[in-house]
């Protein structure tokens, strides 16, 4: 039984968003996109649920690393505890492949490789380790090399942390590029020179191939002449990076993960979720320039050093 098939099965009589006709299999590599931003609270896990659902509607086969500790992806797709037999803390360290970790979720063709709470001790467990910053890259390498029945990602999104810690410095080791959800707030810019700044280092030491994917503005509230101030600054300091799709705040967005769903399952026709399908066709719009200009390569997925 394939991995689809199985999660038709196990989710029988669940509603899902309009599936989109699944891309063929190949070997190619996946896109790596790290969803990364030090701050908490400013989007990240419902920017990578969300996305990654968006994606999978229009066609893509997309695979959710949860890489925080708390799990909150995980449990946004309606992945119980007892479920997380293997979780990416496994496959980040060596002990079991990424193949065994992934879990079908109720959307067609996305599925997720879960987190828990020993995550949280990743660092100290492996931080003198010479491939330390490398696992994650390493885990990845062979995700695409697949046996019959298997599928093979067109897409896969990390979800970080809250932090720059070194299971994001290993995120973006192993990413083709990041994407920054960045809430629409007094203190939007601040931290946001840190994280470029550790973006650029992981580019110069890890990953040469590391770029900007683009800055996706959350929580918008039009009410709020302030939230209109802060697109005004970002797009100013950002220029061409920052999406032009904002998303806005919306109370459907954050009831959807108290019932396991992405919002598109739970409210396909709220804002949000009108907002999350815009900005995944203007994802894979961006992706055509950014693999254009990329250095010609087998790209950043594979083992290091």
């Amino acid at each position: 039984m394939s991995d689809d098939e199985k999660a038709a099965d196990v989710n029988a009589g669940e509603v899902v968003p309009f599936p989109g006709e699944p891309k063929p299999d190949a070997a190619a590599p996946a896109r790596v996109l790290a969803i990364a931003n030090q701050k908490g609270g400013v989007g990240k896990t419902t920017t990578a649920i969300n996305l990654g659902t968006a994606l999978a509607a229009i066609g893509e086969r997309v695979l959710i690393i949860d890489l925080d500790p708390q799990g909150n992806a995980s449990t946004g797709l309606g992945i119980d505890q007892k479920s997380r037999q293997i979780s990416t803390y496994d496959l980040i360290t060596g002990e079991r492949p990424l193949r065994e970790a992934i879990l079908p979720t109720a959307v067609p063709h996305l599925h997720i490789a879960p987190s828990t709470m020993d995550l949280s001790g990743f660092e100290l467990e492996v931080g003198h380790s010479r491939d330390r910053a490398y696992r994650l890259r390493a885990a990845l390498g062979k995700l695409n090399e697949v046996a019959p029945g298997q599928v093979a990602y067109t897409y896969v999104l990390i979800d970080c942390p809250p932090s720059l810690n070194l299971l994001t410095i290993n995120a973006m080791a192993a990413a083709n590029a990041i994407l920054v959800p960045l809430q629409c707030e007094f203190f939007a810019l601040e931290g946001l020179s840190q994280l470029l700044k550790t973006v650029e280092q992981v580019k110069q030491t890890l990953n040469p191939e590391l770029a900007i994917h683009g800055i996706v503005l959350t929580m918008f509230d039009a009410r709020n002449n302030l939230s209109g101030q802060v697109v005004a600054d970002v797009r100013a300091f950002m220029g061409a990076k920052v999406y032009d799709t904002i998303i806005p705040r919306n109370v459907r967005v954050s009831e959807a993960p108290s019932y396991g769903k992405p919002v598109l399952v739970y409210d396909l026709k709220c804002v949000g979720s009108e907002a999350y399908l815009r900005l995944a066709t203007e994802i894979i719009q961006r992706e055509k320039t950014l693999i254009a200009s990329a250095p010609r390569s087998s790209g950043p997925v594979g083992s290091g050093d």
